[in-house]
């Protein structure tokens, strides 16, 4: 998967979800209605209603990537325009630390995560590497793709970006309680390794 591109042209399953859907059993009915409900779930953008976010899945096309495929590389500065909503599968989220150079398993994303939203922000470099560890079906937002929902629908645009942005400060807030309890443990080890000298 490599979606770089503006995600408004029409093609089978590279086609955008719609709004409006003519037949809503049908599997892209089924899936565009199931990316709208994980999109609100507690693990990705609670902030908006379904409605809202049935339009913001209109932005959105659907993907799939085969198990074992690395969708985003830690590091990259270049494929850095686009999120990704889980729909079905598993990813491994995996970073490289200091002094390693096999990557480090962070966490394991199920459906209904979002990954991937500071790319669609800024331009910045990729902060960890994401792997499907399952055959995954997910729903994709560009940054071109998210331009035209702030220019054509600005309220809901600015809403959305508000909830990316709170998405964000909530894993920096968590990060931030992992690294003061990591300084922690290492001072509290510290002191049991000086106390034995």
């Amino acid at each position: 998967m490599v979606p770089v591109q503006d995600t408004h042209a029409a093609a089978d399953d590279a086609t955008p979800f719609a709004v409006t859907d003519p037949a809503p059993l049908t599997r892209s009915g089924y899936r565009r209605d199931l990316a709208a409900e994980l999109l609100i779930a507690p693990s990705a953008l609670m902030q908006l209603s379904l409605i809202e976010a049935k339009i913001v899945v209109s932005y959105m096309r659907p993907e799939r990537v085969p198990a074992g495929e690395t969708f985003i590389t830690e590091g990259d500065a270049v494929n850095t325009g686009f999120m990704v909503l889980l729909l079905d599968g598993e990813v491994l989220v995996e970073n490289i630390t200091v002094s390693r150079t096999r990557p480090v398993t962070v966490t394991v994303l199920g459906p209904g995560s979002l990954i991937g939203e500071m790319g669609v922000l800024d331009t910045g470099p990729r902060s960890a590497s994401c792997t499907a560890s399952t055959d995954i079906a997910c729903a994709v937002l560009t940054r071109d793709s998210l331009e035209a929902l702030i220019r054509e629908q600005p309220a809901l645009g600015a809403k959305f970006l508000l909830a990316v942005s709170a998405r964000i400060a909530e894993r920096y807030r968590e990060t931030q309680k992992k690294l003061v309890l990591f300084a922690r443990l290492a001072a509290t080890m510290q002191q049991e390794l000086d106390s034995k000298l």
